[in-house]
């Protein structure tokens, strides 16, 4: 069963500035993703969104959910996929949630995510 859906696009200028500072992006992106976005806006951008997305589709935004309890890195094939940490791994086993399904476009001057959450009403 869905448990929610979310989506968020965001200017890849302004990833691009923030990326500038150290600060934003260990704030934001965990040792991981620092090492797959090196150098590449657009997937900084794209991963900007998933985490957005995912907490839009939790229904709470980042009250009480850092962007890097949402890591995004990709499979050998190079598919998004999403893992949890933290208080955020905390709200998906509570609610049950099995499933986050991403998908992410990647422009030149915008990035969009949508995410769609899978849970099980017995947990």
């Amino acid at each position: 069963m869905i448990f929610g859906i979310g989506t968020d696009i965001i200017e890849t200028e302004r990833i691009q500035k923030a990326i500038s500072r150290k600060r934003f992006l260990d704030m934001v992106y965990t040792e991981e993703e620092q090492k797959l976005i090196a150098g590449r806006v657009q997937k900084a951008a794209g991963n900007f969104a998933v985490k957005e997305a995912v907490v839009k589709a939790f229904g709470t935004g980042f009250c009480g959910i850092s962007p890097k309890d949402i890591e995004v890195l990709r499979d050998r094939v190079g598919k998004p996929f999403v893992k949890c940490y933290g208080n955020a791994e905390t709200f998906r086993k509570e609610h049950g949630i099995t499933t986050i399904h991403v998908s992410i476009s990647n422009l030149k001057d915008y990035a969009q995510a949508f995410v769609v959450l899978e849970w099980n009403d017995s947990v």
